[in-house]
């Protein structure tokens, strides 16, 4: 239990991974405002509003910090699931490949790692493609040097590499490595693995709409600098301290919403694509380590086609 308490106070005094840092330059300023408008107060200037305007900014403002915070949390969830589904068809579609393509030549097994990396290059390469990064070392690792040459010229790297994975399937097909069965149910798992970099892209490219992100701060302005003018006569010197809590709890609703409507950055609270796709290539390079038993035996033996199951 204490040590609950203390994971708890050290979360809540943390501000790695926080928003304190991007809002506190505009807590600062509403501060000072608040600050400002005390001393016109003491010196018996008219800066006293009747208390009419806060309440009814206050419903609206809610109401507008609500739909943003949700907005943008279920662009984040979207994009968590779109990777949840590309880790799933990745592992599915490996060990298809890894146990059911014959090997019937040495070279076999070379085509096979070579296809089974080009399953961690795609999920790579979509990662740098949310980005918005160039081609890199690390698709370069797990591809050939003239794949590596072409992939830096296409606008899509991750579609070029789902055109090989297809590819493998049809030539492995007509050296029948692999039946129509099989290569119907791989290109199933390849289809939903562009499916998820197609969701994704929806994310990255629909923002929020400007207009929307526009008067939201327009109006966030406008009730935090029309704070003090609603409460210092009954607060007097006590405005500023109040308007810094309510302006930092304000601001920081929003902020939130601002950093995780693009959850593939490199925000400390976006996505960890980094993880996610170390995660994806060492469980391909584990797989290679099995050895899968030889598929035309069991043809053989059962003397009917072998379905697998699609999952």
């Amino acid at each position: 239990m204490i040590a609950e308490k203390q994971v708890w106070f050290k979360l809540a005094l943390q501000v790695q991974g926080s928003v304190v840092v991007a809002i506190i330059p505009r807590v600062l300023f509403c501060t000072g405002f608040g600050v400002l408008i005390s001393v016109l107060y003491a010196l018996k200037l008219p800066v006293s509003w009747p208390s009419i305007l806060i309440p009814v900014l206050s419903l609206v403002l809610g109401l507008l910090l609500v739909f943003r915070t949700n907005t943008a949390y279920d662009r984040f969830w979207e994009g968590r699931k779109c990777w949840g589904v590309l880790i799933i068809n990745v592992r599915n579609l490996a060990r298809q490949i890894w146990c059911f393509v014959d090997e019937r030549k040495p070279e076999h097994r070379e085509e096979k790692q070579a296809a089974l990396r080009l399953l961690a290059a795609f999920a790579v390469a979509m990662k740098l493609h949310l980005r918005g990064e160039p081609i890199n070392s690390e698709v370069e690792e797990l591809i050939s040097h003239s794949r590596y040459i072409k992939l830096q010229g296409m606008a899509n790297p991750p579609l070029e590499i789902a055109f090989w994975i297809a590819d493998f399937f049809k030539q492995q097909q007509q050296k029948n490595c692999l039946d129509s069965y099989q290569s119907m149910a791989m290109n199933q798992h390849l289809n939903s693995m562009v499916e998820a970099l197609s969701g994704c892209e929806r994310i990255l490219r629909t923002p929020i709409p400007l207009a929307y992100a526009i008067h939201l701060k327009q109006l966030l302005l406008i009730y935090c600098l029309g704070l003090p003018f609603q409460m210092v006569k009954d607060l007097t010197w006590w405005t500023a301290p109040v308007v810094a809590v309510l302006s930092f709890a304000l601001f920081g609703i929003e902020e939130i919403g601002i950093e995780i409507e693009n959850p593939f950055g490199y925000d400390k609270n976006d996505l960890p694509l980094d993880g996610i796709c170390a995660t994806i290539r060492q469980n391909i390079e584990d797989l290679m380590t099995l050895s899968p038993t030889k598929l035309e035996a069991t043809r053989r033996d059962l003397e009917v086609p072998l379905i697998p199951t699609l999952e």
